[in-house]
């Protein structure tokens, strides 16, 4: 059993009105406005449905995990909403930032301390991270773009950085 079984992990496919919603989230304009502001809408609208589902859920029907990391300079938890792309029976995060050129900081967090705790509807695990291989990460980069076309837009405009690929694991035993 990994990950993603542990925390009963799913892609479904959107209907019509959350492709819209796609289509306007990964626009320019929409990572202007979505990169500050999804992830406490995320938030709350999680709080609001006890942890059954986003935002970006309901508006997009981009699946999402929640990950708590430990801060790299703060040493304290740090909670973000993500997408998380299958590979296997485990998860991917894709570090795009929204198509910003600057990565997220759940990256550096995982990469200072890869252990983080995963929730996705009221089920929770810790986990391992670790970089995807090369293979991997294309495998989970075109994964990606099939489940969130806004991808290959964030990868268009990402010019001076690698984009990074991390794999969520469960720990051994």
């Amino acid at each position: 059993m990994g990950l993603q079984s542990s925390i009963g992990y799913e892609v479904r496919t959107p209907n019509l009105v959350q492709r819209g919603g796609q289509r306007l989230a990964s626009s320019s304009v929409g990572a202007k406005v979505f990169a500050p502001t999804a992830h406490h809408v995320d938030k709350l609208t999680l709080r609001l449905t006890r942890g059954h589902t986003t935002f970006a859920g309901f508006l997009a029907g981009i699946p999402v995990l929640t990950i708590t990391t430990t801060g790299h300079r703060s040493g304290l938890p740090r909670t973000m909403p993500l997408l998380g792309v299958p590979i296997g029976d485990d998860v991917a995060l894709v570090g795009t930032n929204f198509g910003r050129e600057t990565e997220p900081a759940w990256v550096g967090n995982l990469r200072a301390n890869p252990r983080a705790t995963v929730e996705h509807r009221g089920m929770r695990v810790d986990a391992v991270a670790r970089e995807a291989t090369p293979e991997e990460r294309e495998q989970v980069l075109g994964d990606a773009a099939r489940i969130y076309p806004g991808y290959d837009a964030y990868r268009a405009r990402i010019t001076t950085r690698t984009i990074p690929v991390l794999v969520l694991e469960l720990p051994p035993s």
